[in-house]
């Protein structure tokens, strides 16, 4: 079913007070915004090495990803102080490393692991989906069952988040490759998010074995890559679904301003680099036109940037006036914003500051909010309501 764009009420309905953005375009464009009240943070775990996501196991113990390189166990409250065995080696350049995680929808029967890493060297990398057993403290027979098709150099925009489908297929994010004057071809790399013939700048839907599903919208295209989702998307670092009516929510960096919340369609282009509201980190804009007919757009603009991280929408009963609602990481302001939605409306916003740089947030299976930090001494945070 398509999803069609809502008309926005923002700031009106008397939650937050003021106006906290305003109406520019087909787009609600947000700045600065009101402190949240009534929670606190708590830690958790502390000496995780630039943590990246985090995923529960049924017993309740949780893994963690760290960026060097490693993925780690905490039970019961406490980091296990020797990482999981078995997994490849990571790439842990710039903003590469290990990445998402993700657990197969049948976990209980079958253990099996997903994990996004940048694989490769400085020189040639690329994002890759790694698939392994877990037993025994060690990932079994793991290997990477897809990669992208094509390498880049540096270190930037590789993605990467996971989402299961209801069908038990597999939502993978992958960046544009990174800022001018990156190249690919005969062009800027970015330009690559246009391309239906690369992976770069997509979101690909895979099934459980890394193959692409045979009902994606450009399977039957010539030269398109089969793997393909959506396209025109320059760095999404979260990406969540929601279980009630069954959206796939990003949220995507933008360049100097101009990072989006985004409703995912099959087979859409959301524009980058050609139709955005981003800016060159040396001054003009990247395009003149941030609203273009068959693009698109965005549900939300963060201008200035926020650097988006991760995103999840909240379904417990810990924080009632939050449930229904969606959490988006901002590594920049160290803060998480929360997206107050009205069935097809965003009504507000605000943020929840840590003074931290925020990685990543979820909800665990105990119905609070849990946060990781970015840094090399990063935590697990946990959210806890104060009773304001």
């Amino acid at each position: 079913m398509k999803i069609m764009k809502p008309l926005v009420i923002y700031g009106l309905l008397g939650l937050f007070g003021a106006s906290c953005a305003e109406q520019v375009g087909p787009a609600l464009i947000s700045g600065d915004v009101p402190e949240a009240e009534g929670w606190r943070a708590e830690v958790v775990v502390e000496g995780l090495s630039h943590p990246w996501a985090i995923v529960w196991l049924p017993d309740g113990s949780a893994l963690v990803t760290e960026r060097p390189g490693r993925l780690r166990l905490i039970r019961d409250g406490r980091l296990d102080p020797k990482p999981i065995a078995g997994l490849p080696q990571a790439s842990a350049t710039g903003q590469g490393g290990l990445l998402d995680i993700a657990l197969h929808p049948d976990f209980a029967d079958n253990r099996l692991v997903y994990l996004t890493m940048a694989v490769g060297s400085p020189e040639a990398n690329r994002t890759a989906l790694v698939r392994g057993r877990l037993e025994d403290h060690a990932l079994r027979d793991a290997k990477t069952i897809f990669q992208n098709a094509d390498a880049k150099s540096g270190g930037q925009h590789f993605g990467s988040r996971l989402v299961w489908l209801p069908d038990k297929s597999l939502l993978m994010s992958i960046g544009d490759g990174g800022n001018p004057p990156i190249r690919f071809g005969d062009g800027n790399i970015r330009d690559q998010a246009q391309n239906l013939g690369t992976h770069f700048g997509k979101v690909l839907r895979l099934k459980d074995d890394g193959t692409p599903p045979p009902d994606n919208p450009f399977v039957d295209r010539p030269g398109a890559k089969p793997e393909i989702w959506t396209l025109g998307h320059r760095n999404i670092q979260g990406l969540t679904r929601d279980p009630l009516n069954g959206r796939i929510w990003a949220n995507e960096h933008g360049s100097r301003g101009g990072d989006e919340l985004n409703v995912l369609e099959r087979g859409r282009n959301y524009g980058w680099p050609v139709v955005t509201y981003s800016f060159e980190y040396w001054g003009p804009k990247i395009s003149d036109e941030t609203h273009r007919p068959g693009i698109a757009d965005p549900w939300l603009v963060w201008t200035p940037s926020k650097a988006p991280s991760g995103l999840t929408f909240y379904t417990g009963d810990i924080y009632p006036r939050w449930k229904g609602d969606l959490f988006s990481g901002a590594l920049k302001f160290g803060q998480i914003r929360r997206i107050d939605l009205d069935g097809d409306r965003i009504v507000g916003e605000e943020k929840l500051t840590f003074g931290r740089r925020v990685r990543d947030v979820r909800q665990g299976p105990d119905g609070y909010l849990y946060v990781l930090t970015d840094e090399d001494d990063g935590a697990l945070l946990k959210i806890v309501p104060t009773g304001k």
